[in-house]
């Protein structure tokens, strides 16, 4: 059959080649050039100009929307954690300025708790040093979190591996006032070295800033007699704790460290470096561990999980709750990178272990402490140390 039907369309083909058109052998809406009129490459050549320019057109919309979006998160993220490091006194302040009777006893219990060195000051100058007290705690942490962010995106923008911006997360609640930020990263695009550089860019620079931030702001705290109220503490990593004791000494009988805004920034950098390097899923850590050992994160991750929540129920001490959720919903499995042979050498290995290890010093496993502990007493009128919690 095969033979036969060969020989009939060869013999069709030669009866009838004078009077059939034979397509040519070109993609399917891709006429050869030699074949179209002046008019229509003309037409063709306007079409795939037009469809260019609605493209880009497209892309630079995107951009612009996404910078706007990362600006007005930065913003927020800015004003939440100015006015958690402030107490809310802005808010209050803004709020007693309407009402005749609130102003008055506002502007008393200001003067009362930071009066001005030459004399009694006015609810509008009580106003600007609040925000100047919540600003000792902002700019920090907002340096913290933005050199850490574009560690992991200047290493995303090296590889070419398409990135966004940094999304700050505002959240105006204490003790933080922000859930940190975020970088969004185009799945399945980077090897296993470019996934570890992108990964241990980011605590690396976020550490060269909390260190100093966190030195200074202990050095210019100090310890306050200890008095029970119904605020808050910190929980002391032991790098924090080496540090207190380095500045100041054990904490004498009755006193307690009273951190002030630059302390507390400094604090939350740390807290959030090593939430960051815990080795699950998607967090920096899971990045690196998994680029260190492949698939065997997996089980570390679940075991991490599953330990976490028995030591909660054991302790009764839930602090991590949230965020057990998050990655488990979120998933602690890691997705494979483009290549996962990639080798990375023996400075990466040793690199990777040596920044993992910070949880050892950094990682606290009560960061937030309630009520039951003694809180430092209201402080005098010195703006770097004025950031405590009512």
């Amino acid at each position: 059959m095969s033979n036969f039907s060969n020989q009939s369309v060869s013999g069709l083909w030669s009866e009838h080649a004078e009077h059939t058109i034979v397509a040519p052998a070109y993609p399917v809406g891709v006429p050869p050039a030699t074949t179209e009129s002046p008019e229509v490459k003309a037409i063709r050549q306007l079409t795939e100009d037009l469809a260019n320019q609605m493209s880009w057109a497209a892309h630079n919309r995107r951009k612009r929307r996404r910078l706007r979006t990362a600006l007005i998160l930065f913003v927020l993220t800015f004003l939440s954690t100015t006015l958690v490091g402030a107490d809310y006194w802005p808010l209050d302040i803004v709020y007693s300025s309407f009402n005749a009777d609130s102003h008055a006893k506002m502007l008393v219990e200001l003067n009362r708790y930071w009066p001005g060195e030459n004399g009694p000051l006015s609810l509008t100058e009580h106003f600007w040093l609040s925000v100047q007290r919540g600003c000792l705690y902002s700019v920090p942490l907002m340096l913290i979190l933005f050199c850490h962010e574009m560690g992991h995106f200047l290493q995303a923008v090296r590889y070419r591996v398409p990135a966004s911006l940094p999304y700050f997360i505002p959240l105006p609640l204490p003790p933080l006032g922000t859930m940190g930020a975020v970088i969004m990263q185009g799945r399945g695009v980077a090897d296993r070295k470019m996934m570890f550089d992108i990964a241990v860019s980011g605590p690396i620079a976020g550490l060269i800033v909390t260190v100093p931030v966190l030195f200074y702001g202990i050095q210019t705290s100090g310890y306050l007699p200890a008095v029970f109220g119904g605020g808050f503490d910190f929980g002391q990593s032991l790098m924090v704790r080496w540090m207190i004791e380095a500045c100041h000494g054990p904490a004498p009988a009755g006193m307690v460290f009273s951190w002030n805004g630059i302390a507390m920034a400094g604090w939350v950098g740390v807290f959030i470096t090593a939430l960051n390097l815990l080795p699950i899923g998607q967090l920096d850590g899971g990045h690196l561990m998994y680029t260190l050992i492949g698939r065997a994160a997996h089980w570390i991750a679940l075991g991490l999980i599953l330990a976490a929540a028995a030591a909660m129920i054991y302790y009764g001490i839930y602090s991590y709750v949230l965020l057990l959720i998050l990655v488990t919903l979120v998933g602690p499995r890691h997705p494979p990178t483009s290549n996962d042979s990639m080798p990375l050498g023996w400075g990466r290995h040793v690199l990777g272990w040596l920044t993992l290890s910070f949880l050892l010093i950094g990682f606290t496993f009560q960061p937030i402490v309630l009520d039951e502990e003694p809180q430092p007493a209201e402080l005098p009128a010195v703006p770097a140390l004025a950031a405590t919690v009512r």
